[in-house]
């Protein structure tokens, strides 16, 4: 009984649990925009805090960097997607990739940031390797290659992330497009492999990525860890800008930082508006060269350079990770040498309280976390089945509203309202901060394969006398332990990753892996950067490695339940 009291209100907690703090921190972002912050003797409303922002000098770079890092690191990343899917979708190449990006999506941004960061700078592994037989470099050039002042590194960064997320998000698209079959048919009519999937298969499957794109362009326009780290720091760009405003001694400072954060929404908005345009664009003249009848001529050309690209790409983040674990056992290492002298283990023993203390910080927020994730997707996904309740489009818009709306627009505001009502800064803040960014993913993850499943199964038990919270817990859930899993494992990875939440909510008193990763970052030691990053790598990867090892030992004797 207690379950059907219940199950039916499930969604609509699940939302308020979502979306709740988000229009309670954009809430309390407006009111210091507008001038009213009790706590620093100022009562509003007024226009002050904008005044302020807008004669700051470093405005319009700072805006200028998050617009063009953003825009050109989504446009690069869909078209290496495309352009990969289109040529090679089907092939034994194909799925090698696919093998190879699919795990490198867990690595957190901030870990890949300093992985990458290590390869390209001037006494970077890239230049050790080439030095000094080819490049005649007996020292480090003076070059300005990590933090430029166009953002290049940082586009980059964002790249080398974003390719191995839209290349899941089109997987899982492609198997709603028919692609097989409409490429074939373009093949018979005299269309190459590239152009008859462009014709026929990208417009359906843009269609159902389209959603995941905005994201990932409201999020590489808004990042703040991988811009601490790649981006330029005079200015740097505009989120970054308002962390050192929020964490500014002067609390009248904060007031500008919230005028800033609206304008960050603002710019984030406008430019999903100039997306949106763009796409219609994009029809009218795909339209256009679909009627025109092109077969397509570079294809081979084309396909060949997208798939160095995408290799490129996985290859940045692996070798990023191995270059964390060596200079995390390095002794001595003096440029050009392309590996240490020695090898110690003195920077784990210096580190090892330090690393074990932030990681089972991080342990304890990340599990809670999806938990409580998962808990809430659970009685989300039975409530839809038992009462015939639909997830339509509104339904799905909400569900990616907080991954839309940048965190530098509500988390100020977000620890402001909870200061305001008493909330001490501490573990359970964080939580229900990181619970905003954790529960659409670990919806979206398991949503199909929850919807997937054959309902014969639940016919049969309930005719054998089983109720319906038995057909849940002894048959359903069972038969999905595998999709339940691995929808954890991504959880856990995004709720590790979490850097501006946990910073703003925690009020910095909170030191998880990211955060002390972060903090190391200005000093410059690679030694303990590379401890803490590879430290935060695995606490992301081992979630799903016991994903797969977990179904497979406990359906061992159960052929039919391994892939379930």
């Amino acid at each position: 009984m207690k379950s059907r009291r219940f199950l039916p209100i499930l969604p609509a907690l699940t939302l308020l649990a979502m979306l709740g703090p988000v229009l309670a921190g954009l809430y309390g972002t407006v009111l210091p925009a507008f001038g009213h912050l009790p706590a620093a003797g100022e009562t509003g409303p007024n226009l002050n805090a904008f005044r302020a922002l807008f004669v700051w000098p470093g405005l319009a770079d700072a805006a200028r960097l998050s617009v063009t890092t953003g825009l050109l690191a989504t446009a690069i990343s869909l078209l290496i997607v495309m352009l990969i899917t289109a040529g090679w979708s089907g092939t034994p190449a194909f799925r090698a990739l696919e093998r190879l990006l699919s795990p490198l999506l867990s690595v957190p941004h901030a870990a890949a940031a300093f992985g990458l960061a290590f390869l390209i700078a001037p006494s970077g592994w890239i230049a050790r390797l080439f030095s000094p037989w080819l490049t005649g470099w007996d020292r480090p050039p003076d070059l300005l290659i990590v933090q430029d002042e166009w953002g290049l590194a940082l586009t980059l960064g964002m790249i080398t992330k974003e390719v191995p997320f839209l290349l899941l998000m089109t997987l899982a698209a492609l198997g709603q497009a028919d692609a097989g079959r409409s490429v074939t048919i373009a093949q018979a009519l005299g269309y190459s492999r590239m152009t008859g999937w462009l014709k026929t298969v990208f417009p359906r499957v843009y269609a159902q990525i389209k959603l995941p794109i905005y994201v990932v362009l409201a999020y590489a326009m808004s990042v703040v860890d991988v811009a601490v780290i790649l981006g330029p720091n005079t200015p740097p760009t505009l989120s970054v800008q308002i962390v050192k405003w929020m964490s500014d001694p002067d609390l009248a400072m904060r007031l500008q930082a919230a005028a800033a954060a609206l304008v960050q929404l603002g710019l984030v908005i406008g430019v999903l508006a100039f997306w949106w345009c763009g796409e219609r664009v994009v029809a009218t003249l795909g339209r256009r060269w679909i009627a025109a009848g092109g077969r397509g001529r570079a294809d081979r050309m084309i396909s060949g350079v997208a798939m160095v690209l995408g290799t490129t790409s996985a290859l940045m983040i692996l070798l990023g990770i191995t270059i964390l674990a060596t200079w995390s056992f390095a002794a001595q290492w003096s440029f050009p040498n392309a590996l240490p002298d020695t090898f110690t283990l003195r920077s784990w023993m210096r580190h090892g309280p330090g690393t074990t203390d932030a990681l089972i910080e991080t342990a304890i927020i990340a599990i809670t976390t999806t938990f409580i994730a998962i808990t809430l997707t659970i009685g989300c996904l039975e409530a839809e089945c038992r009462y015939n309740l639909k997830f339509g489009k509104i339904g799905t818009w909400l569900l990616y509203l907080p991954l839309l709306i940048p965190q530098i627009a509500f988390l100020p505001g977000l620890q402001t309202l909870f200061l305001n009502v008493g909330a001490s800064v501490g573990r359970w803040p964080v939580i229900a901060a990181h619970l905003i960014f954790v529960l659409p993913y670990v919806f979206l993850s398991l949503a199909d394969p929850f919807r997937a499943w054959d309902p014969r199964m639940g016919t049969i038990a309930a005719a054998l006398g089983s109720s319906p919270d038995r057909i849940l817990w002894r048959i359903r859930l069972p038969m999905l332990l595998r999709p339940i899993l691995t929808a954890m494992a991504v959880g856990v990875a995004v709720s590790v990753g979490q850097y501006l939440a946990t910073l703003l909510i925690g009020g910095g008193r909170v030191a998880t892996l990211t955060t002390e990763a972060l903090a190391l970052a200005s000093g410059g030691d690679r030694r303990a950067i590379g401890a803490y990053g590879l430290m935060q790598t695995g606490a992301a990867l081992v979630p799903f490695a016991l994903a797969l090892l977990i179904p497979t030992l406990v359906w061992r004797n159960r052929k039919g339940l391994r892939h379930g």
